[in-house]
């Protein structure tokens, strides 16, 4: 049986100090609202930003992909779906924005991440252990919680 993808849901509403003045989300705020949703699938695999320091390594981003398919606007209320895409070589998230009333697909997203080792700073090409075995026990625990 293949395993589910490990995706998270937030919901959030558009606020005033994210839109111009045609009450339309400022382009970089999408950056923003993509880190919420990156920090709660993070947060779900339990190596948040804190266990990455802990663990040794940094995650800069090196990439971010925005497809605009139509404007979020202030009041809206939109769900972001965050789904781990890779994590062996770098941490590679796909990200849906949807409005969450209709369901109607507003935009689509990917980050990817590279690890960095803090002693040494440089890049690892390989996703370190620590983080994969985390990815593994949630895959584990997912995988009990459907028996």
């Amino acid at each position: 049986m293949a395993n589910k993808p490990i995706s998270i849901d937030v919901e959030f509403n558009v606020e005033f100090y994210d839109v111009d003045s045609m009450q339309i989300v400022w382009h970089g705020n999408y950056v923003k609202y993509m880190e919420v949703a990156r920090c709660a699938l993070l947060s779900a695999l339990h190596y948040h930003y804190l266990d990455m320091e802990k663990s040794g390594y940094a995650w800069p981003v090196v990439e971010i992909k925005l497809k605009y398919i139509r404007s979020l606007r202030f009041m809206q209320r939109v769900r972001i779906t965050a789904t781990l895409l890779e994590y062996e070589n770098c941490l590679k998230i796909g990200y849906v924005f949807c409005d969450a009333e209709s369901g109607t697909v507003l935009n689509k997203a990917e980050s990817m991440q590279m690890a960095v080792d803090m002693k040494t700073m440089e890049s690892c090409f390989v996703s370190p252990q620590c983080f994969m075995d985390r990815v593994h026990e949630y895959i584990k625990i997912q995988g009990n919680a459907d028996a």
